[in-house]
């Protein structure tokens, strides 16, 4: 088949254009370069089955020549990390909400069938746990940048949803539970490779906040395998999936294991929000997926195991 994947050199969307490749199917990546780079696919580069085209998913005419000529389109594009997205709530807002609306009009207009990526920050703060698909959503001010990215995807899953229900367009939605592994970067506030890469330089382990906020993290291999046997699945169309993992562990206690891991001689710093961020910053105190959905349609599981994820990150970044 060919594929096309917007924001296909970011970290996952290089991820699942080497998967798909390797399947047998065709790839065009479109990427604007923001936050995905060049090295991402640089393994890509020369295969007849891939090709990068480096520019916006706001342009227009651009995105309905490359829907048009292709069969599936995983729409991966989007402004992420909570350091972007509080620094640059306009360019989270246009570009998540705009360039979703434009994939599901093209989508529709040469009847193709679209994966939309959503968040587990779709929940706000939500604490109760785990997650289900169908929970109520708790959000602070709008008034507050933080809340711009979830806003934004939620606009995102409703245009989809009502897409597949008014126009019939094929549409899958995920809500990605921190999703990590190589290739991520902590440039953007993305918490396991910027604790990795202190305490493999032996560096202050910056914690934010007290630190018992908790998580869940899943690799990218495991998400991206879901992904594809979720565009495959007839049942999966017009649904909502959250994809994660259920090991659940606190910030302060995830420092602790990278230090263990690296042995690292890196202690740990708590930094209050309103100094990491902006003044009035709200976190999640706790996020953890229900997967009961997703496992019983297609028996998705995670694979790895925190510790494995870890030592798979830190292997990666030692060889950079």
């Amino acid at each position: 088949m060919k594929l096309l994947i917007t924001g296909g050199a970011g970290f996952i969307g290089s991820h699942l254009s080497e998967e798909l490749i390797n399947n047998g199917h065709q790839v065009i990546a479109l990427d604007n370069l923001s936050t995905g780079r060049l090295e991402n696919v640089s393994q890509l580069e020369g295969n007849s089955r891939f090709e990068l085209v480096v520019d916006t998913v706001l342009n227009e005419n651009l995105v309905d020549k490359l829907v048009e000529k292709n069969d599936v389109i995983f729409h991966l594009a989007a402004a992420v990390g909570v350091e972007l997205i509080v620094k640059k709530p306009l360019e989270s807002l246009t570009t998540n909400i705009k360039g979703s609306e434009m994939i599901l009009e093209m989508a529709h207009r040469y009847h193709k069938k679209v994966l939309i990526t959503s968040t587990s920050e779709i929940y706000g703060k939500n604490t109760n746990g785990p997650l289900k698909e169908d929970d109520d959503r708790i959000l602070g001010s709008p008034l507050k940048s933080r809340w711009s990215y979830s806003t934004a995807k939620a606009v995102d899953e409703m245009l989809a949803y009502v897409y597949w229900k008014q126009k019939n367009v094929p549409a899958v939605i995920v809500r990605l539970f921190n999703t990590v592994g190589p290739r991520q970067t902590g440039a953007y506030g993305m918490v396991l490779p910027r604790f990795i890469e202190q305490a493999l330089k032996n560096k202050a382990i910056t914690v934010y906040g007290t630190g018992k906020q908790s998580r869940c993290f899943v690799h990218v291999k495991d998400v991206v395998k879901a992904l594809i046997r979720l565009i495959d699945e007839p049942k999966a169309v017009g649904e909502v999936f959250n994809i994660g993992s259920q090991e659940e562990i606190s910030i302060e206690k995830l420092a602790r294991e990278i230090i263990k891991i690296t042995k690292s001689s890196s202690k740990i710093k708590y930094i209050p929000y309103e100094k990491a961020y902006e003044e009035g910053f709200e976190d999640m105190q706790r996020r953890i997926p229900d997967i009961s959905k997703i496992n019983k349609l297609i028996g998705f599981k995670p694979t790895y195991t925190l510790a494995e994820i870890i030592k798979d990150i830190v292997s990666y970044v030692k060889k950079q």
